[in-house]
């Protein structure tokens, strides 16, 4: 066997290499702020237009694709292991488990059973309409029943929607998102060994899934103490950051999800966490870092989609990129409206308005793509998945993107009265009154805030509550002479948290063996009940 040195260098090619070193920041520089600049004026023409902005930005790459696709591209790698981790902390942190607990009902159904489904039925008819082989067709099945999260939320911020159908959307395309990649990486596993048996396939999955979970609330919870002796925020935000991109590296290097680890994490971290946090600004300045990362991974990502797509190609297979899209819609419709129909006779069922929201709402984004392009090279077929792929994103995002804001005003689900629009706002102004009281008292008793000074303070937000709660009180007192008004207060949101932490304490009482199970169940049962009769928030 011959061994070949690699031999050190020269002065002259190392002076070559730092050039061309050199001479590359300048350019991703350049790139970066023409980047920018496109996304800044995106965003000017959608709040003009009022369109969602992420359809924008794919829109506006499409162009530029032949200008700057041979110097930049959508590296899966970088999608994976960079965006993908701050998407899913950023999302999780700001969920509210309570809430979750509440829709989790509908969102295992859609996230779990629903996505299986979505995935076989794609599977099939892309395997026997376009004649791929299975290991591709389920491919294939599994990028596309994922649901994008941040063309979802994007459209919510702009229409207001219930609060739990938004919840079931958050939560669905949370846990989606992992289970997509645990799923992936499963098949890429059988592709790679040739076979694998139900049994070693449904271990594999309990191992990745749930080894993910023990992971992810391990990180969490370790951060807590970490977090809760850091007096200065800066030094917080890095925590996070660690947090969030270092949950996602172990749980890969462990052999679980690490996208189910990091969904975990956040929301140990952002329920249990950021309650604990010295101050209001500390808290604020956490939330506002997440939501600016956030919002620039998602601006970056969804121009690159742009760019990374070529309409000329496209248009070549266009009857088979149709065929696709008809095919994951389908998958959609059926894992939706079949699923959720038998949601009735376990939890309050989801009105059908809502159920369209959701069908339509089948927007695909970076994952889908990040998924397609991460395919083995070695894989029969992989250029026509990604085309397929691609092709159905773009549908998704500009068809779809487009149309969604146009059914949720046409059905009417974003709309609020009057008088709950003025209810909301005397809520938010005591909340917001509350909390201010809060921080003075805090800063009372941490000597920084003369008792003086105080005292004046919290008088002038004592009269916005004492206002608030007064006209709330009327407000109630109407609502209750008068059942069949047309507005609601939103006071069945109040009751069902209270349920909530009824049905939680008994619970908890429960396994502490407290109290006799007998006694429990008809309580429980009872809670459940009250919560049926509950109008959807």
């Amino acid at each position: 066997m011959e061994w070949i040195l690699a031999q050190p260098p020269s002065l002259n090619d190392q002076a070559t290499i730092e050039g061309q070193a050199a001479g590359s920041i300048p350019e991703l520089a350049i790139i970066l702020i023409i980047l920018l600049m496109i996304a800044t004026i995106v965003a000017l023409a959608t709040q003009r237009l009022r369109i969602p902005y992420v359809t924008g930005l794919v829109l506006a790459g499409l162009p530029i694709t032949e200008v700057l696709s041979r110097r930049i591209g959508l590296d899966p790698a970088l999608v994976l292991n960079l965006f993908l981790p701050i998407l899913i902390f950023e999302a999780a942190i700001n969920t509210d488990i309570s809430r979750l607990r509440s829709t989790f009902k509908p969102i295992a159904l859609l996230a779990g059973p629903g996505s299986i489904l979505s995935s076989g039925i794609i599977a099939a008819l892309v395997k026997y309409g376009l004649g791929l082989d299975w290991i591709p067709a389920v491919l294939i099945g599994i990028i596309l029943a994922n649901t994008d999260t941040v063309s979802m939320i994007a459209v919510f911020k702009e229409i207001r929607v219930p609060s739990r159908l938004s919840t079931i959307v958050e939560g669905e395309t949370l846990f989606n998102d992992a289970a997509a990649l645990v799923s992936f990486n499963l098949i890429l596993v059988i592709y790679a060994t040739g076979s694998l048996t139900v049994v070693q396939g449904i271990r594999e999955l309990l191992l990745v899934s749930v080894g993910g979970a023990v992971v992810g609330a391990v990180l969490g919870y370790l951060s807590l103490p970490l977090f809760v002796r850091l007096d200065d925020s800066l030094s917080s935000l890095l925590l996070t950051v660690a947090l969030a991109l270092g949950t996602f590296q172990i749980g890969q290097f462990l052999g679980v999800s690490g996208a189910v680890s990091v969904v975990i994490a956040g929301l140990i971290f952002g329920n249990l966490g950021l309650p604990r946090s010295s101050s209001a600004s500390d808290r604020m300045t956490l939330l506002s870092f997440w939501e600016y990362a956030g919002f620039g991974v998602n601006t970056f990502i969804f121009l690159l989609i742009g760019i990374e797509i070529n309409p000329l190609t496209l248009w070549r297979i266009l009857p088979s990129i149709l065929f696709v899209i008809l095919a994951y819609q389908i998958g959609r419709i059926l894992s939706v409206y079949l699923l959720l129909a038998g949601l009735r006779w376990f939890d309050r069922p989801i009105p059908t308005r809502w159920q369209h929201v959701l069908v339509l709402g089948n927007i695909k984004g970076s994952l889908s793509m990040a998924l397609a392009v991460a395919i083995p090279l070695t894989l029969t077929g992989r250029d026509l998945i990604i085309e397929l792929v691609f092709g159905s994103v773009l549908f998704s995002l500009v068809i779809q993107g487009l149309a969604l804001p146009w059914l949720i005003k046409r059905l009417n689900i974003g709309h609020g009265s009057q008088r709950m629009q003025e209810a909301g706002k005397l809520q938010i102004q005591l909340i917001a009154a509350k909390a201010a009281q809060d921080e003075l008292d805090s800063l009372l008793k941490s000597g920084v805030l003369p008792k003086a000074v105080y005292e004046e303070l919290w008088a002038s937000y004592q009269a916005k509550v004492a206002e608030s709660e007064r006209t709330l009180r009327d407000f109630y007192n109407q609502y209750r002479a008068n059942q069949t008004g047309s507005g609601r207060p939103g006071l069945d949101a109040i009751r069902r948290r209270l349920l909530l932490a009824e049905k939680g304490a008994v619970n908890d009482a429960l396994r502490k063996r407290i109290v006799p199970e007998d006694l429990v169940q008809p309580y429980v049962k009872e809670l459940d009940e009250k919560l049926l009769t509950l109008e959807d928030d």
